[in-house]
């Protein structure tokens, strides 16, 4: 069998990764191949110099009333799996960003027409037999759901109706909707041919426009989330105001799906490697930290205040070794990692409260992450606050790397996470995480037997849960080490292996039986 997977990001390649897809579009091609699948990936050429191209052929692509040129390159051959991007001026154009931030008038504008594109690409080079013989497509988020609609509508895609097609959701939350027409980056402005049924593409909350997403999730033969717990949740209508987070407008739609027995949830997997190397100590940590901060301070003609605090901490930490729990949490700052840290309490926001809890028995947080320009600054009060806290204001792979080896407890207190990688990664090093009963961290941690978990049927029930589970948390490290070790040494031996996600989306995925 050979599968085509089709993605936005893919980690196997340089600089072609933002968020978690990009893990699981690097490691599944190969647990694939080790089940006898040739796994073909093909992602957008951003622009990258340092790979190494091999012309496949040129793609002429129908697209906004002109005949465009994209090329196909094969980049990488080996261990049953054969890596691709295709090129053209609008994916590179952004100086090698995957993705733009559009006002929030023409929200997604920019991206929406890259990645229509690319679908569009895609579709011609499957129908000119580039990828040679395929018996699957699979489709990965919103960015790539356009091919999902050229296959069913345009009456040019003969071969391409032919592939089963698999679509899944990595994040619900973003959908790439955009009008049907009236703007350049339209449906209609980069198909002007096509005859399409609206009802089965549109959004429910703007029917004047087109949802990538629904429309992918209404038109393939499969639809897959990233987590079992997840594939319930995504039933049910979103209540943000209650902190619940889930199908956000599309539940109708998985509903159908799972009525007709379309949805499928399948928890995303890790890497185990043969031998964890050391990262090292908590001096070497601070070390690390001061020389990204300083690439940091010098990316910016003005210094920020965060970078700055950050560097005041890292002094003072030098000179004051503390004992206590180290307390580590690794991650984009957006509301769906940090709603549930910025609400307000007493004593500023709850990440004050935490830090308040944890300096009583000596431990420390430490905080890696950047996103909302808001909750950055919320962050960065925090830390300016509490002299136990170290808010690392950006992003870097070794420092994450670190944290995850260092720290005694992660935290991981998503409002809503459909799989999640970074329980795994911390579980891997022998790092107990706190986590929000939600989604895939429902999946992957048992309380008080590899982790601990909080739930709450509000905001302010899953705060006080949260409080409280922190609080024993660490008198349980400060009280009952043997206890602790124990959970510690069951978080460390819990598998999620890549091999056995595999064999779950060829007999529940790929399969026509």
């Amino acid at each position: 069998m050979r599968v085509l997977i089709v993605a936005a990001e893919n980690d196997r390649l340089p600089k072609c990764k933002v968020g978690g897809v990009a893990d699981v579009i690097r490691d599944i091609p190969y647990a694939l191949a080790k089940h006898e699948i040739e796994a073909l990936v093909v992602v957008p050429d951003y622009g990258q110099n340092d790979l190494n191209r091999t012309f496949v052929g040129d793609i002429a692509v129908p697209f906004r009333q002109h005949l465009e040129t994209a090329t196909l390159w094969e980049v990488e051959r080996g261990e049953g799996v054969i890596q691709y991007v295709i090129s053209h001026s609008l994916f590179s154009a952004h100086g090698g960003s995957i993705y733009c931030n559009d006002d929030e008038q023409r929200p997604f504008a920019t991206d929406a027409s890259k990645f229509a594109f690319f679908s569009a690409a895609v579709s011609e080079a499957i129908e000119h037999g580039l990828f040679q013989k395929l018996d699957v497509l699979h489709l990965h988020d919103w960015h790539a759901a356009c091919v999902a609609v050229l296959k069913e509508f345009s009456p040019r895609f003969v071969r391409l109706k032919t592939l089963r097609t698999i679509y899944t959701v990595h994040n619900l939350a973003l959908q790439g909707i955009r009008p049907f027409k009236h703007d350049e980056s339209s449906l209609e402005a980069w198909f002007p041919t096509l005859s399409y049924d609206g009802q089965m593409l549109c959004d429910h909350q703007y029917p004047h426009c087109f949802n990538p997403m629904r429309s992918a999730i209404t038109l393939c033969d499969k639809v897959h989330v990233v987590s079992p717990n997840y594939s319930n949740e995504v039933l049910r209508s979103s209540e943000p105001d209650r902190g619940f987070f889930g199908g956000e407008g599309l539940e109708h739609d998985m509903q159908i799906a799972n009525r007709h027995g379309k949805l499928v949830g399948i928890l995303n997997g890790c890497e185990y490697p043969h031998k964890q190397e050391s990262k090292g100590d908590q001096t070497m940590f601070l070390n690390a930290s001061e020389a990204l901060l300083f690439e940091w301070m010098a990316s910016s003609p003005q210094l920020s205040s965060s970078h700055y605090l950050a560097h005041q901490r890292i002094k003072q930490w030098r000179e004051a070794q503390e004992q206590g729990p180290v307390v580590t949490s690794v991650g984009r700052l957006t509301d769906q990692k940090a709603l549930l840290l910025r609400q307000e309490v007493n004593t500023g926001v709850l990440l004050d409260e935490l830090s308040s809890i944890a300096a009583k028995i000596g431990g420390r947080i430490i905080v890696l992450g950047s996103g909302d320009t808001n909750l950055e600054f919320t962050f960065t009060q925090v830390m300016a606050r509490n002299e136990n806290l170290l808010f690392l204001n950006g992003y870097g792979q070794h420092l994450g790397d670190m944290l995850y080896e260092l720290g005694d407890l992660f935290l991981m207190p998503s409002s809503f996470e459909p799989c999640g990688i970074s329980q795994m990664l911390a579980m891997r090093a022998g790092q107990p995480c706190l986590v929000h009963k939600v989604g895939g961290l429902s999946d992957t941690v048992v309380h008080c037997e590899s982790g601990f978990v909080f739930e709450g049927e509000d905001l302010d029930k899953q705060q006080s849960a949260l409080i409280s589970t922190f609080t024993s948390t660490l008198a349980m490290y400060d009280e009952d080490n043997e206890k602790y070790n124990q959970i510690r040494e069951c978080a460390r031996t819990q598998r999620f292996e890549w091999h056995n996600v595999a064999k779950d989306y060829i007999n529940l995925l790929y399969s026509t039986t």
